[in-house]
């Protein structure tokens, strides 16, 4: 099944591999998309959609050195290099919004921006910065109601920036410790007003960048992806994690959004994802799913058999394979990847990783 065509929604897939969103570094100007990253994905157009690396909707959001932005025009002429290549390869490509709240530090926000968050509580580790390496993360300040509401604009409009730009969706990143999980994440978020204290009010702000994306580009354009058991950027399971994620995933499903993409880092040390709670995230959404987590071949085809998933996301390989179709396919070896150029700019780790050569 996996090298079989999907159908998305409205996207068509040529096969049922996805590559998944991964950050690179890349976007060395003013947080703009180049040839260089143009390159990239054009490389592995083969699967049969592509998520990009966490692209910011708002300045605030730009909390690591080097990410790429999609607010402004420039943002956009950048990122249609990269969906015209992907294109002209016959491939298929969402740009994942990540918004880092107060997984940041002041030094890689531009002038006027600020480190913001559900709370005033500071991430505990450090950030890097370009400018002075390892920093401790900035505090950051508590968005208000009307901020909230300006936030969940700023995703909207970069929705409609990404259908200008050539992508064919958007992914919201609501998993691994970024602001919409710092929101739904009762660990993090003690707010007492509409936006926490209970199930409904910590899924408020997804519910409603959700429910704006759709609105601004049609929710059979966006998708979402979530971790409920991951520990990234201090995140972790609460005692109400199972009631709270199904009921998040049956009003997403109400929207009748592109996807669900269901983080699983065990094979990275996070806690497992219970195989039970997983079965009922996807009945509770009700419309196609995204499986991850470490899978090759052969695991990824046992998913696919057992109606577990729709699609199969694979991250590291597809990273060092731009071939990865061809290898899994002929079942010929991986490329391994190189873990000292996951981040840093330049070709090397990037652009760099042969194709198979018989």
């Amino acid at each position: 099944m996996l090298f079989q065509p999907f159908a998305l929604r409205s996207v068509s897939l040529r096969n049922r591999l996805v590559m998944a969103p991964m950050t690179r570094n890349r976007a060395t100007a003013n947080n703009t998309p180049n040839a260089l990253m143009a390159d990239y994905y054009a490389q592995r157009a083969s699967v049969g959609l592509q998520i990009t690396e966490g692209t910011s909707p708002s300045p605030n959001g730009l909390g690591y050195t080097r990410i790429p932005g999609l607010f402004a025009p420039e943002h956009v002429v950048g990122w249609r290099q990269v969906t015209d290549a992907v294109h002209a390869r016959g491939g298929r490509i969402f740009v994942q919004l990540m918004h880092t709240g107060r997984a940041s530090h002041v030094d890689n926000l531009p002038t006027g921006a600020r480190v913001v968050g559900p709370v005033a509580t500071p991430l505990s580790g450090d950030i890097y910065t370009d400018t002075h390496g390892l920093q401790k993360a900035s505090t950051p300040h508590p968005l208000t109601e009307p901020e909230i509401a300006a936030t969940v604009a700023e995703y909207a409009n970069a929705a409609r920036l990404a259908i200008e730009a050539g992508f064919d969706g958007v992914e919201l990143h609501a998993a691994n410790g970024y602001l919409i999980e710092q929101f739904l994440n009762a660990n993090l978020n003690t707010r007492t007003d509409g936006y926490g204290g209970s199930i409904a009010g910590r899924n408020r702000f997804a519910l409603e960048v959700a429910g704006a994306t759709a609105a601004a580009i049609g929710a059979d354009r966006v998708g979402i992806r979530v971790s409920p058991y991951g520990a990234f950027n201090e995140m972790g399971a609460f005692a109400e994690v199972d009631p709270q994620y199904l009921a998040l995933a049956s009003e997403l499903g109400d929207l009748g959004l592109a996807y669900l993409h269901l983080v699983n880092h065990s094979s990275m040390g996070a806690p497992a994802v219970p195989v039970e709670f997983t079965r009922q995230l996807r009945q509770a959404f009700g419309g196609p799913f995204i499986a991850s987590g470490g899978l090759d071949r052969a695991r990824a085809e046992e998913v696919l058999a057992r109606g577990d998933a729709d699609l199969v996301a694979f991250g590291r390989s597809s990273l060092a394979n731009p071939d990865l179709v061809t290898r899994l396919e002929r079942n010929l070896p991986l490329n391994q990847p190189d873990f000292a150029t996951f981040y840093t700019p330049g070709e090397k780790g990037y652009t760099d990783y042969p194709a198979y050569a018989a």
